[in-house]
Formats: structure tokens, sequence, C-alpha cells
């Protein structure tokens, strides 16, 4: 895919939302940092019930840590994979505690040694929270840049790369988000609806469908 398509698939994702967001409910960087260690093989919106009932009780390392794995279970236990997920959460309230000032910290090397914190967590909670140029790439963002050849790549790290060095800068800051929910609600997995798709004739995909 040469230059000239990409800035425009960009430029249309802008235009049609001038101000992408997350949608994970979120009103703190730590709040983020919770959210997005708990949408780990789960979706926001069971992440976003979750944490509607946790939050007003706990919204603090501190306060979290207070509740202990089985209190923070209690909290969480719809969510998938919620036993490992509680042990990664209070070890991270544990952590920002003693060692960030209960900040949530702003390098990708420090997030990443936190419990349940990838690579991609780090660059989710960077590039919203913290507004600096990161790539989360998910199964979304991996599909949708392989898919229509705005960024290939074989792996995770190759399409982050790629996405990084391709996509025009102008439009890095948000670009995860725009190709997130493309993938989401659009781009999807099993059948992408390409008869709805803003980009379909820039699109490099070999099997377009006529779906709405």
């Amino acid at each position: 895919m040469n230059a000239a398509k990409r800035l425009e698939i960009f430029r249309r994702f802008h235009e049609d939302n001038p101000e992408p967001k997350t949608e994970l409910a979120y009103s703190t960087p730590f709040e983020l940092l919770i959210a997005v260690i708990l949408s780990a093989q789960a979706t926001d919106v069971g992440v976003n019930k979750a944490t509607a009932k946790l939050f007003p009780v706990a919204n603090t390392p501190e306060a979290i840590h207070a509740l202990g794995v089985e209190g923070l279970s209690h909290f969480i236990k719809t969510i998938g994979l919620f036993n490992s997920k509680a042990k990664n959460v209070i070890e991270t309230c544990r952590i920002l505690v003693e060692r960030h000032d209960s900040q949530v910290p702003q390098t990708r090397e420090a997030l990443e040694a936190l419990p349940g914190v990838g690579r991609k967590t780090a660059n989710v909670v960077l590039n919203t929270a913290f507004r600096q140029l990161t790539m989360a790439v998910d199964t979304h963002i991996f599909r949708v840049s392989n898919r229509t050849g705005i960024a290939p790549g074989k792996t995770v790290l190759d399409v982050e790369k790629a996405l990084m060095k391709f996509v025009p800068k102008p439009y890095l800051l948000d670009a995860h988000h725009w190709l997130i929910l493309h993938g989401r609600y659009v781009c999807q997995a099993r059948k992408p609806r390409c008869g709805s798709c803003r980009i379909e004739d820039l699109c490099e995909y070999k099997h377009k469908t006529s779906d709405d």
C-alpha cells in the first residue's frame, strides 16, 4: 500500500470520528491501567460492568490493595480469568504504592514490570492516559493492518513497528483507536462488512464481501 492511500484512509477515519476514545470506562490513569489489565481475553462491555461496581468502592492503589485477592475477586468474578487477574492487580497495586508513590509510571519499562502488564497494555496506558506516540496492537488491529494492507506483518511486534513507520504522523496519536473500532464494528474477523466500509475503495483485501 502506498503513502497516498494510507493518508486518505486515516483522513477518513479522522473525518468520521475526530476524537476517538477507548470504550473502557475510566476517569484516572490508574483506573485505566486496572481496566486494561482486566480486559485481557474479555470484552470492554464486560470489564465496564465490573469496574462500575468496583471503582466507586475502591479506585486507588491503596484501596484496591486493601480489598485483597478475595475481596477484589468478588467484584470481577464475571470476567474471564478473574482469579489470576485479581492476584496480578493486587500485586500491581502493592508495587505502585511501594515504588511509584501510588502513581502510574509513564515509561514502558516501568509499566511492563507490573504483574499482568505486557507490551500491549503498556502501550494502551501510555497512549490513552499520557498521550504518548505508541501503538497497542490487539487482535483487531493485527487483522485490520494485514487484511487491508495498511501495515502487514507476521507478528504483533512486526505490525506495531510497521504502523509506527507507515501511519501518517498527524494521525499517529489516535490511530490505534480508529483501527480497533474499525476491526470491532466493520472489518470483523469472520466476515468483514465491506459493503458499509468507508475505506473499501482503498483497501487491498482480495476477498471483499458485499455485506453491510
